[in-house]
């Protein structure tokens, strides 16, 4: 419909259009079907990037903008239309949070679980893989929480909202590990690597493992082959 034929104020047309009434009806269903395929998508990328949103958060925020969005703009896109898709998604978002409330298979399902990302201070690769993290990313979480080297995590988790929860060893219990600050592109590897002795403690710059001395070969948990010595504070020396 072109700007010269619309009518201004027609109320048959802001509100209910040209199309019969069973179009009602198909917009239901493709509301259903559109905010489902949402769904689905959003699980399967995951919980980055998401911030403090849940899935079904992230997905309603997303369809509501489509929806309300649409009609005040476009005189071909009847105010009934509209408002019903609203309501399909908020009762379905409604919905949706009563099966969560009452069925942890369905929260499961719909929010993941929290994944153990750092254990007793090294990185659980598996835990990186399935959150779809790297390990520069995880440390750049760490430092933002004021860790300087991994020996000072006991456990931490990305949680189903995509936070990192942090859990940290008591001071006394700090142990060895990979110093996280400064950042590693910021740190000339070879000079700390040739100031330090092969008997030191060294730290793969991946995954975190600390092992005795310098190992000869690859890092036997990541395959890396990147060490530099391993600290209990990580401005020793610096």
């Amino acid at each position: 419909m072109s700007a010269t034929e619309v009518v201004p104020f027609d109320w048959h047309r802001m509100f209910i259009g040209d199309a019969p009434w069973l179009f009602l009806l198909e917009i239901v269903f493709r509301t259903l079907l559109m905010y489902g395929w949402l769904l689905l998508l959003l699980r399967i990328v995951g919980r980055r990037g998401l911030a403090q949103l849940s899935i079904v958060e992230f997905a309603i925020v997303i369809a509501l903008g489509s929806a309300v969005g649409d009609a005040p703009f476009y005189p071909d896109v009847p105010l009934l239309h509209a408002m019903l898709v609203v309501a399909v998604v908020v009762f379905l978002q409604w919905g949706l949070a009563q099966l969560i409330n009452r069925s942890e298979k369905v929260e499961t399902f719909m929010e993941g679980r929290p994944t153990l990302v750092v254990d007793g201070g090294r990185v659980n690769l598996q835990g990186l893989k399935d959150v779809s993290l790297s390990s520069e990313e995880l440390f750049e979480r760490l430092r933002l929480a004021g860790v300087t080297q991994l020996g000072e995590v006991r456990f931490a988790f990305v949680e189903q909202g995509g936070n990192l929860s942090i859990f940290r060893f008591e001071a006394r219990s700090v142990r060895l590990g990979l110093p996280i600050v400064p950042p590693q592109d910021l740190v000339d590897s070879d000079a700390l690597e040739n100031e330090a002795r092969a008997d030191d403690p060294h730290a793969c710059t991946n995954c975190g493992d600390v092992e005795a001395s310098r190992p000869a070969g690859p890092c036997p948990r990541c395959g890396q082959r990147r060490w530099i010595p391993a600290k209990v504070d990580a401005f020793e020396d610096a």
